[in-house]
This record gives C-alpha cells, sequence and structure tokens, in this order.
C-alpha cells in the first residue's frame, strides 16, 4: 500500500522535470545557441527576427510609424478621459496611460514618426541623419527583435530554469559581488532578453522583499545588462558583425570588472542594507537546506516554479503581453528620444563639449580618432543607440569596436533602461545614474581598449 502512495507522487514530479526540461531547452536554444546564418554567427531569435524583417520589406516602416501615431494619439485621449475598459486592465491601463512625462515622450515620438515618415516640417528633424536614421535605421530591427524576443522569453523565466541556475550561481554571487544568488536570475533575464526586463524583475523582487535598499540599486544599475539580441543591433550598426564574439566577450569581461569595482564606490556603496518596510535581512536566506547539494535544491526549485504553469495559453497570453508592451511601449520613447539625441548630436556642440575631458583618456589608451570618438561617450546617456550610429562614421575599425562595446557597457541610458529604474521602486535619483554612468565609462573603457588591441 505504501508503494502506491508514492507512485503519483513521483509520477508527478517526473511530469513536472518535462515540463520544466523542454521549455527551458528550447528557451537556452533560441536565446544562446550560436548559429551560422548568411556566413555570421547569430542567435536562432536574431535569425527569427531577420527574416520576419525581410517578409515585411518596405511595409515595416509604414506599420512602425502607424504604431507610433496610434501610441501617441490614444495616450493622449486616455490622459483626457480614460475608457472603462482600459482603466479596468491593470495591462492596458500601464501601456495607455503613462506619466505626464513620458506621455511628453511619446507624443514627441508621433510628431517626429509623421515628420520623418513624410518628410515634412524642419528638415532638422527628418533628414537621414536624425529621424530618419531612427526610423528606417533602427526601428525595424527593434521592432521584429521585440517581436520575438517578447513572445519566446516566458520559455526562460517561466519554467524553472533561473530557479536552478539561480541557485547554482549563489556560491558565485554572494563572494564576489555581496549579492543573493537570485540576482543571477535578474541578470541572464536581462542578459538573455531585455534590459527591461531585468529591471522589472528586479522592482517587483525589492517591493516583496527579497532584495534590499543596496541590493536593489546595485543589481538596477550594474546587473540590468544589455541583451545578446541587442548588441547584435549594435555591433551591426558600426558594420563590424564579422567581430560579434570577441565584441561581445569585451562587453562581459568590462561588465564583471565593472561589477565587482562599482558596487564598493558612492553613490551605490552609501544604499542602506535593509528592506522596502525598514527591517533588517535574514543571515542565512541563501543556504541550502540539509539533505540537498546545490544541485539538487535547484531542480527542486525548478520544479516547483514548473508545476505553477497551468495551461499553454497562459505562458503563450504573458508571451504576447511582452512582446505588445515592448512594441507599443518602447518603440515610441525610442523614437522620441532618439530624435532629439541626434539633433542635438547633429546640430549642436552639446555632446562634443561633453566630451572634451575624455580626449586625454582616449589618446592614454591609444583609440585613433580619439576626438572623433570622444564625442559619442556622453551621449550615450541618453539613448544607448546613439554612439553606435555616430561611430558609423568613422573610418578606423578599431575605434568603431571600442565605441560600440562602450555604449553596450555604459548600460545606463535615458531611452530606457534609466527612465525605467527611474519610474520604478528601486532607490536612484537621475544624479546618481548619472554619477553611475560616468563611473562606468571610466572603468569599462581601458577594459574594453585593452581587448581592442589584442583584435586589431
Amino acid at each position: 500500500m505504501h508503494n502506491n502512495a508514492q507512485q503519483p507522487e513521483q509520477s508527478q514530479s517526473k511530469g513536472n522535470f518535462w515540463v520544466f526540461f523542454i521549455p527551458s531547452l528550447i528557451g537556452l536554444f533560441l536565446f544562446m545557441a550560436p548559429v551560422s546564418y548568411e556566413g555570421d554567427i547569430t542567435i536562432p531569435v536574431a535569425v527569427l527576427a531577420k527574416s520576419l524583417q525581410a517578409l515585411l520589406g518596405n511595409s515595416l516602416v509604414t506599420i512602425i510609424t502607424a504604431i507610433i501615431a496610434f501610441m501617441a494619439v490614444a495616450s493622449l485621449l486616455c490622459r483626457i478621459k480614460t475608457p472603462g475598459f482600459i482603466a479596468k486592465s491593470e495591462f492596458l491601463n500601464g501601456l495607455f496611460n503613462p506619466t505626464p512625462l513620458w506621455l511628453a515622450v511619446r507624443l514627441i515620438g508621433g510628431l517626429a514618426v509623421i515628420m520623418s515618415y513624410f518628410q515634412v516640417g524642419p528638415v532638422a528633424v527628418w533628414e537621414e541623419n536624425t529621424g530618419g536614421l531612427v526610423l528606417e535605421g533602427l526601428l525595424p530591427t527593434l521592432f521584429s527583435v521585440f517581436i520575438f524576443a517578447g513572445l519566446l522569453l516566458p520559455l526562460l523565466l517561466n519554467f524553472g530554469l533561473l530557479e536552478l541556475f539561480g541557485t547554482l550561481l549563489s556560491k558565485i554571487m554572494r563572494p564576489v559581488f555581496n549579492l543573493p544568488g537570485r540576482s543571477a536570475i535578474d541578470c541572464m533575464a536581462s542578459w538573455l532578453g531585455d534590459g527591461s526586463v531585468g529591471i522589472l524583475l528586479t522592482s517587483k523582487q525589492y517591493e516583496n522583499k527579497f532584495y534590499t535598499q543596496r541590493e536593489a540599486a546595485v543589481v538596477g544599475t550594474t546587473f540590468s545588462a544589455v541583451s545578446i539580441t541587442f548588441s547584435l543591433v549594435v555591433i551591426a550598426q558600426v558594420e563590424l558583425e564579422h567581430l560579434f564574439l570577441p565584441f561581445y566577450g569585451a562587453v562581459c569581461l568590462a561588465g564583471l570588472v565593472a561589477a565587482v569595482i562599482i558596487p564598493r564606490l558612492p553613490p551605490l556603496s552609501r544604499k542602506k542594507n535593509e528592506f522596502i518596510d525598514g527591517t533588517k535581512p535574514d543571515s542565512d536566506a541563501d543556504a541550502i537546506p540539509q539533505g540537498h547539494t546545490t544541485f539538487s535544491w535547484g531542480l527542486d526549485l525548478a520544479l516547483t516554479k514548473a508545476a505553477k504553469v497551468t495551461s499553454i495559453k497562459s505562458v503563450f497570453g504573458e508571451g504576447v503581453r511582452n512582446a505588445v508592451d515592448m512594441v507599443f511601449g518602447v518603440l515610441p520613447v525610442v523614437m522620441g528620444l532618439g530624435t532629439i539625441a541626434l539633433v542635438v548630436a547633429e546640430y549642436t556642440s552639446v555632446f562634443s563639449i561633453l566630451g572634451q575631458p575624455f580626449i586625454p583618456f582616449l589618446e592614454l589608451l591609444q583609440i585613433p580618432e580619439a576626438a572623433a570618438a570622444s564625442e559619442t561617450i556622453v551621449v550615450g546617456f541618453a539613448d544607448m543607440f546613439i554612439p553606435a550610429i555616430l561611430a558609423a562614421s568613422i573610418d578606423n575599425e578599431m575605434t568603431r569596436f571600442v565605441i560600440a562595446a562602450m555604449s553596450v557597457t555604459q548600460l545606463i541610458y535615458m531611452s530606457e533602461v534609466g527612465a525605467l529604474l527611474l519610474g520604478s521602486r528601486i532607490p536612484v535619483n537621475i544624479f546618481e545614474l548619472f554619477a553611475i554612468f560616468i563611473l562606468r565609462t571610466l572603468i569599462t573603457l581601458p577594459v574594453i581598449a585593452g581587448v581592442a588591441h589584442l583584435i586589431f
């Protein structure tokens, strides 16, 4: 009799094992497996995105223009009077009811996209180095990447893969970064999916008392690493796709160095080690229960997570919400802020003045065309993609490589990550973000320059 009682439980955990294993394996393959496509090494998600782009062809720019213009008008109307069906849905309300600041950014994005598409209004807004570049060069790639990354992200997030990794990595995260093992999860999510996903995860875990103030601030500003997919977009922009693996290696190495050093410096080192409600953390939260190895406990947590998946429909629904959120929420912001920053970079000398102090530093690191490179350094605070856009016109390959890698490791940029951090409950303000941005630049540049000297 005793034997039979065991069986449902065993078949249950066996069932859960497959629920954990198969989707996680598919997710790992789609987001991490290096595949060769048209002579370049890339990942399956990027191949899917390229195929969609090729399929939609010229109509893609029209679709994107329609989406951004629609979001500007819809958000404005919702601000005046919110329809009942939007007010009732948390998701739709979050999508259509931004704060006044973000509403303004959306409206600017809407105006910029209409001007760029129809080429009307001031030339400075829509010419091929400003709005035209964002609309035709950047957004089609982002659109197709967001759709597939959004739809497929639940394969990584919902089936226990991150729980298993989090437990295995707690042995590294605590001693090296003084963070809980689960912060490796946010790191993986941003790294694989999108920086914004990592920040949303971090904010949620801070609100639910999994992170202290210091941990949330450190994870939000240091570990919302840039996704592989976005790195592909950046390296393609500077026309060095054939160097993707050394480029990504340089980014990871510089990111690690920054992650070890920056949390030990102010402003992050001054954050309190207490939860959102002021209570102190428990000292042995990461402990592995008796009778478990690190792996068996991680697997246990993963299977528990997998058991919570009730239906394919709910997972697919979450994927669709992710994709809609990215396409409808992020594209207008990139259009608005990207155009503003490019107009400022193209028609004023603001960024070249701010970049002046970096010229001796770049010359010290023996980077060619230091003056041209210095102009791209501070502009990354506005949007991470702009340094790569500006760098595309620099002749020297090594300099383009350094700027592309640096723009990715700076991490904090106002068009997305910075904005999300300020909008979340994570305890950082805009001045601290700028300080962290400058620190990251100073610390990661020598590492990247070192790698570049080895390659070129």
